[in-house]
């Protein structure tokens, strides 16, 4: 069996002819695990500077209550934070995601009863507004005329005891007493005043209707003047005070009073009258 002589044993003299393999450097083996070793060193030292990073970001990403994702955050492991407007640090290089209006309707502003046109049930309805149109014709001046309320034509202007009352007629003298003469306004020549057949205006007082003497005051003749106006029905009328616009004459437990007159008025009917034919 010939001597195997790739390796000489250690007792033998280099002089024997045996030569080191000079096919690969002395110590590579060494070099690469000291390589292997520095890479996985850097590799360590990334990740945990990664990991020390994380719970800062996941916790500002938690305060906004969004995530973010790779392209967002910008690839950087190191970000400052800059003011923003509200007063609060906003990661540099990332976008901000808060809501903004925009210019399109919400669903719930366009399924809301004021969008579809019903009224709900918690507003009022907005009460109408007082009637527009053509009064009755007023009566030529010096002409005799009873007044007839529209809700109880039965009844008509009566003057008892000094107050108009709304009364229906019995005998003569009481229909001597709910006929007048209607004359131009003492205050308003467009506009009516009503004479007893005694020689006494119609004026409010305490927004009574009363039948009172002429005092030849400015506040008697306004007192004693009612403008005509449109009450809702054909043939009708509204008597508004001249000092008192808003005001107008109805019947109220069957006397003759000035009531407020405008949107929230009820009873309208109360506030219409005809004039007719004299009942005396």
């Amino acid at each position: 069996m010939p001597e195997n002589k790739s390796r000489p044993s250690q007792e033998q003299p280099w002089e024997n002819g045996w030569a080191p393999d000079t096919s690969r450097a002395p110590g590579t083996r060494r070099l690469w695990l000291a390589g292997g070793l520095a890479v996985a060193t850097i590799v360590a030292c990334v990740t945990a500077i990664a990991l020390n990073d994380k719970p800062l970001e996941d916790t500002s990403k938690g305060h906004q209550g969004q995530t973010l994702s790779d392209d967002e955050t910008g690839g950087g492991l190191i970000s400052f934070a800059t003011p923003s407007a509200s007063g609060s640090a906003t990661p540099a290089g990332r976008k901000n995601t808060s809501a903004s209006p925009s210019g399109s309707a919400s669903p719930k502003s366009s399924s809301s009863p004021e969008a579809q046109g019903s009224s709900s049930p918690h507003t009022s309805a907005r009460p109408s507004a007082p009637p527009t149109g053509k009064p009755a014709d007023p009566a030529p001046s010096g002409d005799q005329r009873s007044v007839q309320a529209v809700n109880y034509p039965d009844r008509y202007w009566h003057v008892s005891d000094g107050l108009v009352k709304l009364d229906a007629p019995r005998g003569s003298e009481s229909r001597e007493d709910s006929t007048f003469t209607v004359v131009k306004g003492l205050s308003n020549s467009s506009c009516y005043t009503f004479a007893t057949h005694d020689g006494r205006y119609l004026r409010h007082r305490d927004f009574v209707l009363r039948a009172e003497r002429n005092d030849g005051s400015s506040l008697f003749k306004q007192d004693a003047t009612f403008c005509p106006g449109y009450s809702g029905a054909p043939g009708t009328v509204l008597l508004q005070s001249v000092n008192y616009p808003n005001y107008a004459l109805r019947h109220k437990n069957f006397q003759l009073r000035l009531d407020p007159w405008g949107y929230n008025t009820t009873n309208r009917a109360d506030f219409s009258f005809r004039l007719v034919s004299p009942l005396g």
